[in-house]
C-alpha cells in the first residue's frame, strides 16, 4: 500500500491545477455532490468563524491545493492568514488569484455563496478584496516534516486549517497520526485545528489522472486529534460524498478542535 501510494514527485509533476479546479469546482454544471460538498464546508466554516465563532490574530491553511474558498469564512475574523501547498504550480495559481491575473480562476459563485451565509451576498467583491488583503504570503508546506512549513519558520498560529488534505499526503495511519503532530507544533496552546477529512476513499481523480488518498474511518480521524493533544469541541459527520467516479467515499467529518495547553 505504502509503496504505491502517490508520492510527492508525482504531485510536483502531474497534480494540474486546472484539472481539479474543473473536476471539483466548475461552478458552471449545475448541481452536483460536489458542489454539495462545497457548500458543507462553506457551512460547516461559516459556523466556525462567523459571528461568536473563532477568532484571533494568525491562520495557517496547510494543503490549500489551488483553492480560496476554505479561508472565507476565516478572513472576516484574522489578520493575517497564510496558505500554502506542496505543488509549485498549485502556488502559482493561488499567487494568480491573489494578484488579480488573467486566467485566474473565478471564485465568485463560492465567494457570493459565503456572503449569503453572511447575510449580504452583494458584497461579494469587497469580501474578495478582505481575504486578499489579510492573505500575508503563499508557501511551501509538508506536513511529513516536523516544521510543515519548513524552510519558513512562523510564530505559533491561533488557528490552523487543514481541509481534504491530509487523507492525500498520508500513505498510512501511523504518518497521518504524526502529521497531526507536526500540525500541532504550528499552534500556540490553547490554539485550533480546523479540518474537513473524507471517509472511507483510497483514490480520488483529478481530470483523467488517479491519486491516492488513505482510508480513513470517522473513529481513526478522532482518536488521532485527540493524541495529538487535541480537545474536540466539535466533530459533524455526514453522509455526503463526491460523485463516485471522481472520489468514491463513504462520507466526511468536519472537526474543531483546541490545542492543550502543555505540561
Amino acid at each position: 500500500m505504502e509503496d504505491s501510494f502517490t508520492g510527492g514527485d508525482e504531485y510536483q509533476n502531474h497534480f494540474l491545477p486546472q484539472d481539479y479546479l474543473a473536476t471539483y469546482y466548475n461552478f458552471n454544471a449545475g448541481p452536483s455532490p460536489e458542489f454539495d460538498m462545497l457548500k458543507f464546508n462553506l457551512e460547516c466554516l461559516h459556523k466556525t468563524f462567523g459571528p461568536g465563532g473563532l477568532q484571533g490574530d494568525t491562520l495557517i491553511d496547510i494543503g490549500s491545493g489551488p483553492t480560496i474558498y476554505q479561508v472565507l469564512a476565516a478572513c472576516e475574523s484574522f489578520r493575517d492568514i497564510t496558505l500554502s501547498d506542496y505543488t509549485d504550480r498549485n502556488r502559482q495559481e493561488l499567487e494568480k488569484w491573489l494578484r488579480k491575473e488573467p486566467g485566474a480562476y473565478d471564485w465568485s459563485p463560492a465567494v457570493k455563496f459565503a456572503c449569503e451565509l453572511e447575510g449580504n451576498s452583494s458584497r461579494w467583491q469587497e469580501k474578495e478584496e478582505k481575504l486578499r488583503a489579510v492573505v500575508k504570503r503563499v508557501l511551501k508546506c509538508n506536513v511529513l516534516l516536523g516544521n510543515p512549513l519548513a524552510p519558513a519558520v512562523l510564530p505559533p498560529a491561533d488557528c490552523v486549517v487543514t481541509l481534504l488534505a491530509m487523507e492525500c499526503a498520508c500513505c498510512s495511519l501511523s504518518v497521518y497520526r504524526t502529521a497531526l503532530c507536526n500540525l500541532a507544533s504550528l499552534l500556540k496552546p490553547g490554539g485550533h485545528l480546523v479540518t474537513t477529512v473524507t471517509l472511507g476513499i483510497s483514490s480520488y481523480m483529478v481530470g483523467k489522472r488517479e491519486f491516492s488518498s488513505l482510508v480513513l474511518e470517522k473513529e481513526e480521524v478522532e482518536q488521532a486529534v485527540l493524541d495529538a493533544g487535541f480537545d474536540i469541541q466539535q466533530l459533524l459527520h455526514s453522509s455526503r460524498r463526491y460523485s463516485a467516479f471522481n472520489a468514491p467515499s463513504s462520507g466526511v467529518c468536519f472537526i474543531v478542535a483546541s490545542k492543550r495547553p502543555g505540561p
